[in-house]
């Protein structure tokens, strides 16, 4: 029977980011009407990772709004790590915090992090288009550094931010080399304050997407379908495990809602499917 992965995200830090990413509202520049603060509380960041865990979440992520790690987020992303092994231990942490050398990766990895997510957005050749404050050449080598320093890669992107078809296998060809366990699928949900138009990408065109990923990233362990699904699918979310998905993010997203968790749970098993207790696929 097929395993269904389910993974819950924590902002743990918000909208403070001094990058230009135009997909992104948590970017200082473009003001969107988001809730902003440095540190959220390490007791309401355990609250949810417990509530993740009773979900029947297998993976929980640290999220922060920076372009990368430095000394003071690293020293509180371990400390957050430390705490929530020991409330929810059954959870697999997962940390997103931008570029990272390998000894910051190894110092997550110490503090109790398994996998680290870092996504390369789109193309080399499209990316100057969303972003100018840093390079996608920093995103490849942070992906490396993950892959050196031991952590599980998780590496995907976001499709309806513009690009071209070429940009899309660009792009996936490019994960593909990077060897990531787990990939995450994100489609452009619009928000007025940011200068990207809405996408124009049609559901139809969104299962295909997720087949096309399977297909040429044969290698990963996981194909999660994650920001802008409820956006991009609506009453259609059932088919994305038909086309290839096997992992959704559960619960709210960074700066948007996400659906009623067990409105998710209940289309998962009314599809027959299980909710994978562990990476090993075959429990």
């Amino acid at each position: 029977m097929k395993k269904i992965f389910l993974c819950a995200i924590s902002n743990i830090n918000s909208g403070t980011c001094n990058e230009d990413c135009k997909f992104c509202s948590q970017s200082v520049k473009y003001k969107a009407d988001i809730q902003r603060y440095t540190q959220k509380p390490i007791d309401k960041i355990i609250d949810e990772a417990i509530a993740a865990q009773q979900a029947g979440a297998l993976g929980f992520c640290l999220v922060t709004a920076h372009k990368g790690l430095d000394d003071k987020t690293l020293e509180f992303v371990c400390k957050t790590a430390r705490s929530i092994k020991l409330a929810a231990p059954s959870l697999r942490l997962i940390a997103c915090n931008g570029t990272a050398t390998t000894k910051q990766l190894q110092s997550l990895k110490k503090a109790g992090i398994l996998a680290y997510n870092h996504n390369l957005e789109t193309s080399r050749k499209f990316y100057p288009q969303i972003c100018t404050t840093h390079s996608w050449d920093e995103r490849v080598q942070t992906c490396k550094n993950v892959n050196d320093s031991g952590l599980a890669l998780i590496c995907g992107g976001i499709f309806g931010l513009g690009e071209s078809r070429d940009d899309r296998l660009s792009m996936l060809e490019e994960i593909q080399k990077l060897n990531p366990v787990s990939v995450p699928i994100n489609f452009y949900h619009h928000n007025e304050a940011l200068p990207l138009k809405p996408s124009s990408i049609t559901v139809d065109e969104a299962l295909e997407l997720i087949k096309l990923t399977k297909k040429m990233i044969p290698g990963a362990q996981r194909i999660m379908v994650a920001g802008g699904r409820e956006y991009m699918f609506k009453d259609r979310q059932k088919e994305i495990f038909g086309a290839g998905a096997n992992s959704i993010v559960i619960g709210n997203y960074l700066t948007t809602k996400g659906e009623n968790v067990q409105k998710d749970l209940d289309m998962v098993h009314s599809l027959g499917y299980d909710i994978a207790l562990s990476v090993n696929t075959q429990d």
